[in-house]
């Protein structure tokens, strides 16, 4: 009974890998919901007041001279949670790290002892024909070793993604998270956004590059058809952790 509930169990976490992909068999990777999302409740229940509604007007009376964030000369970097900024991910980076290594070892060791006490003639004679006792011990050992490797890397990406403000935490850092999804033809293309940036650095544009978001995590992706192809089946996968050959 063990047996077959383990035999299901593995059947089980096989088959769920291939769910995910019956979303997309005869048509288009459907996209992602956006309702009860982290960004979607930011915005249905941003920080502090409302906004007021005068003479069935979405904003209060402007002015030049108000400092408010909709007033003609306001700042509209986003502050607060509900708020939308724009992330710049720029990257162009190159490495190239080579190294190499070598070591040897040689030793040796003799020990001869023909006139011992006597001992090689009295010994020399009960040994087998043509061995002797006169070259007790003769060793030597040698050992070498060598190493090279490289690695070369060379990353370019430049993708812009609205990002909303999630969360405010207390020393005023702004936690933000987006998600962009460009679907063409039966492929769907997914840029995932998260970090923490600083209100100073966003700039008078509301804009933020990448380099300036902290525990970034940056993920680029996608799923449909093409991306299937390219992936080894979860058994296959399976298989190369398990075997030891």
């Amino acid at each position: 009974m063990l047996i077959r509930m383990s035999f299901a169990l593995v059947a089980f976490s096989l088959a769920l890998p291939g769910c995910a992909r019956l979303d997309h068999v005869g048509r288009a990777p459907t996209f992602s919901e956006t309702d009860d999302t982290p960004e979607h409740f930011a915005m249905l229940s941003p920080d502090g007041l409302p906004l007021e509604v005068e003479q069935g007007r979405r904003f209060p009376q402007s002015s030049l001279w108000e400092s408010g964030q909709h007033s003609l000369l306001g700042d509209r970097r986003a502050s607060k949670r509900g708020d939308i900024l724009t992330v710049v991910i720029e990257i162009d980076e190159s490495a190239e790290i080579s190294n190499s290594t070598s070591r040897s070892r040689s030793g040796g060791e003799s020990l001869q002892v023909p006139q011992l006490l006597g001992l090689p003639q009295r010994i020399d004679p009960k040994l087998p024909l043509g061995a002797s006792s006169a070259n007790a011990v003769d060793l030597s050992s040698s050992s070498s070793s060598g190493g090279d490797g490289s690695v070369r890397r060379k990353e370019k990406l430049e993708l812009k993604v609205a990002a909303t403000v999630v969360e405010v935490l207390p020393n005023g850092t702004l936690k933000i998270q987006g998600l962009q999804e460009v679907r063409v033809n039966f492929e769907l293309r997914e840029l995932i956004v998260t970090g923490y940036v600083r209100p100073e650095d966003i700039s008078r544009l509301n804009e933020i590059t990448y380099d300036k978001i902290a525990s970034a995590r940056i993920s680029y992706g996608g799923r449909g058809q093409i991306t299937d192809v390219q992936q080894p089946r979860i058994g296959q996968q399976v298989l190369d952790v398990v075997l030891p050959f």
